[in-house]
């Protein structure tokens, strides 16, 4: 029996073919017709050439091509967490002067000593000092005046600002500022007055923190219903007079919204009185009243801290916190700005408002 083969077909068996002797269908268009190329000549790979393709739509031009703009590159780092003051500057910049109100304020310890110490180890390339607005005069080294005039001759060049002067006060405080300007005015010296810049939002968050160490508030920001904080009301006590006291209610408005409580401002040396705000706010259904003085502390006297006795509890003073030193460097470094500093190490080129 002859063996089979792997297809499948026996031996000396032929199988039959199918002949396809009719014509296949035409295809749809003249293979010449639709492309440029010739059969067996294929385009080389890569981008496509139309030729003499028909365009599939309208016929659109090239879209533009932005090209890119030359800019000069920035000397100092951008961003909102870029330093408010350089970390090298020039022997001609300013020193930065802590201008205290009140003759016993003490430069070397307390508030004053600790922000001083702060903004030196924040900002080693500054000069960082404090002088007592109504101090003794030239003979007194810690005076404002002498202060000025000893930064003066440290500067080599005289037509530059000495120094940046930045009273240590947490709101408006016109008798405080016009005994600084005199003061400035008298030792005939080139220097800065400046105040606090955008201090609203840090001072009603110092506020909020001494309160709070004092038990008078919570600490956290949420607004849960299920957490009572130990005081119903808050009343916030300036020295300066009447324009301390309107000042503050850009403050007064924050703190409320961070406590969730209502907040008026009174003062403590003028109308409207801390007496008259607390009955305000009993008025108010108040029932636990709590202040919070918003002075850092050297410009307070005896007497205005006798004010606050109205049966309330008070936290302690702003003193020496983080928010008051973050203020005096920002304000120091928008003052700075202004000016046309040479870079250490680059002779010959000058920065333009490198804080802005």
């Amino acid at each position: 029996m002859p063996s089979r083969q792997p297809g499948g077909a026996s031996p000396g068996v032929a199988l039959p073919i199918r002949q396809f002797t009719a014509d296949l269908p035409p295809r749809a268009g003249n293979f010449e017709q639709r492309a440029s190329f010739t059969p067996g000549e294929l385009p080389a790979r890569g981008a496509p050439e139309r030729g003499g393709l028909e365009p599939r739509g309208p016929e659109r031009e090239a879209f533009p091509v932005r090209q890119p703009t030359l800019r000069p590159p920035r000397r100092t780092e951008g961003g909102r967490h870029r330093r408010p003051v350089p970390a090298s500057l020039p022997q001609s910049a300013p020193a930065l002067i802590l201008a205290v109100p009140g003759q016993g304020a003490d430069l070397a310890g307390g508030p004053v000593g600790e922000l001083t110490t702060i903004l030196r180890v924040d900002n080693p390339a500054v000069d960082v000092r404090a002088a007592r607005i109504d101090g003794g005069g030239y003979d007194d080294p810690s005076d404002l005046r002498a202060v000025l005039a000893d930064a003066a001759e440290r500067r080599t060049d005289s037509s530059a600002p000495c120094a940046v002067v930045i009273p240590l006060i947490a709101t408006v405080n016109p008798p405080v500022v016009r005994r600084l300007r005199e003061a400035v005015a008298a030792s005939g010296t080139n220097a800065i007055v400046s105040g606090f810049i955008n201090s609203n939002a840090l001072i009603a968050e110092a506020l909020h923190i001494r309160l709070a160490e004092a038990g008078l508030a919570r600490q956290d920001r949420v607004r849960l219903f299920s957490i009572m904080t130990s005081a119903d009301g808050v009343l916030i006590a300036t020295v300066g007079g009447p324009d301390a006291a309107a000042a503050a209610n850009v403050t007064s408005v924050l703190l409320a919204a961070r406590l969730a409580l209502p907040v008026i401002t009174a003062s403590m040396d003028s109308a409207p009185s801390v007496h008259e705000g607390a009955l305000r706010l009993k008025e108010m259904g108040v029932s636990r009243l709590a202040i919070a003085p918003c002075f850092i502390g050297p410009e307070a006297t005896r007497s205005d801290l006798n004010a606050l006795a109205v049966g309330a509890e008070c936290a302690a003073p702003i003193g020496a916190h983080g928010n008051i030193a973050k203020l005096a460097a920002l304000t120091y470094g928008q003052a700075i700005s202004q000016l046309d500093l040479p870079v250490p190490g680059d002779a010959g080129k000058e920065v333009h408002g490198q804080h802005e």
